[in-house]
Order: C-alpha cells, then sequence, then structure tokens
C-alpha cells in the first residue's frame, strides 16, 4: 500500500516536472513553433495576431511585452553570430548586408529578457534606419562593441550572453509572401576581449 502511493507521488512529481521543463524550455527557446528562421536572425510573424499559437501567446503574456501586428511589422532576434556561436557582451561584432525594404527599423544589443542592456552612457542603446551611413549600394556595416569604432556604432558593455533585436515596420516582410526573398545581415565576430 504504502509502495503504490510513493510510486504514485513519484509518477505525479516527474510528470509535473518534465511537463513544467518542457514549457519553459518552449517559452524560452528562440527556434520554437511559429518560428521562422533567415540567417541568424529568428522571427515568430504570427505573434501579433489571432493565428498565433498557444506557445506565442503564452510568450507574449509572460515578458509583457506588446506585439506588433501583421501589418505593423515583424521583430528578428539574433542569438549566434555567422559562425553559429552564442553572441557574448565581451566580443566585438560587425553586422553587415542589406535590410529588406522597410519605412523604418531598429537594432539594439539585448540582454536574455530581450530588455535594452543599457550602458550607462549618453549614448543612444539603439541604432535606426534614419541615422545609419549607407554604403553605394544601400548596404550598412555596423560595428558593435565596447571601443569606438568609426562609422555605424553600436555601443556594448558587460560580461555574458546577449541578443540582437532588428526590428521592422510597416514593411511588407510582415506578410507571409513577402518572407520568400528576404535576406537579412550578417553577423561576425571580430574578437573577444577579457
Amino acid at each position: 500500500m504504502l509502495r503504490n502511493a510513493f510510486l504514485t507521488l513519484l509518477s505525479l512529481a516527474m510528470a509535473i516536472g518534465l511537463g513544467g521543463g518542457s514549457v519553459w524550455y518552449a517559452l524560452n527557446a528562440q527556434d520554437g513553433v511559429g518560428a521562422i528562421r533567415i540567417g541568424q536572425w529568428t522571427a515568430f510573424p504570427e505573434i501579433g495576431t489571432q493565428a498565433a499559437d498557444p506557445y506565442s501567446k503564452a510568450r507574449v503574456a509572460r515578458e509583457g511585452v506588446l506585439a506588433l501586428g501583421q501589418a505593423e511589422g515583424l521583430s528578428f532576434v539574433a542569438e549566434r553570430d555567422e559562425a553559429g556561436e552564442p553572441l557574448k557582451r565581451e566580443c566585438a561584432y560587425t553586422i553587415e548586408g542589406g535590410y529588406p525594404t522597410a519605412r523604418f527599423w531598429t537594432l539594439y544589443a539585448a540582454d536574455h529578457s530581450l530588455g535594452v542592456i543599457g550602458t550607462g552612457k549618453a549614448r543612444h542603446v539603439a541604432l535606426q534606419s534614419y541615422e545609419v551611413l549607407r554604403r553605394p549600394d544601400n548596404s550598412v556595416v555596423i560595428s558593435v562593441g565596447d571601443r569606438p569604432a568609426p562609422g555605424n556604432w553600436l555601443l556594448t558593455n558587460g560580461f555574458g550572453k546577449m541578443y540582437f533585436v532588428l526590428t521592422f515596420y510597416d514593411t511588407p516582410i510582415a506578410s507571409s509572401t513577402g518572407l520568400s526573398d528576404v535576406t537579412l545581415p550578417r553577423i561576425l565576430k571580430a574578437g573577444c576581449h577579457a
């Protein structure tokens, strides 16, 4: 009798633990249900719509973010560089390439909750499409790190994991048909210190 009760409690504890763990993983994984991947960038195009999957809805509710509607824009998140290594705040990166058609876009470095990484300096923590310098072919090169760089420079500091969040506003790529021909900038590691 006691053995049956113990086995029942053990089974319930395992079921609750494994179930909770799988939900936690699904909510924290950048490659989840409904995700699309372009290079190292991941987006959830249906996150702000009625067609969003339950995990996307739970992610929005848990993080308290205001999701963009499908006609408003689309956010891409990168957690790895072009070589497949996790992005680190103590490293410098170069983000280079063309950007899809959009009325406006922003780029910032984020922590694990996808909140902006504060730098404590009197400098913008994000770059936007109206203020970047462009090459003749309309591509953009952005240096990311804690040391000043010529041209477009995004300041980061500290240690640990980071993400890049690239958001396009009022763009045709927000529709499912617009994603087939999209190319996003590459993330190249320039070096690390410390």
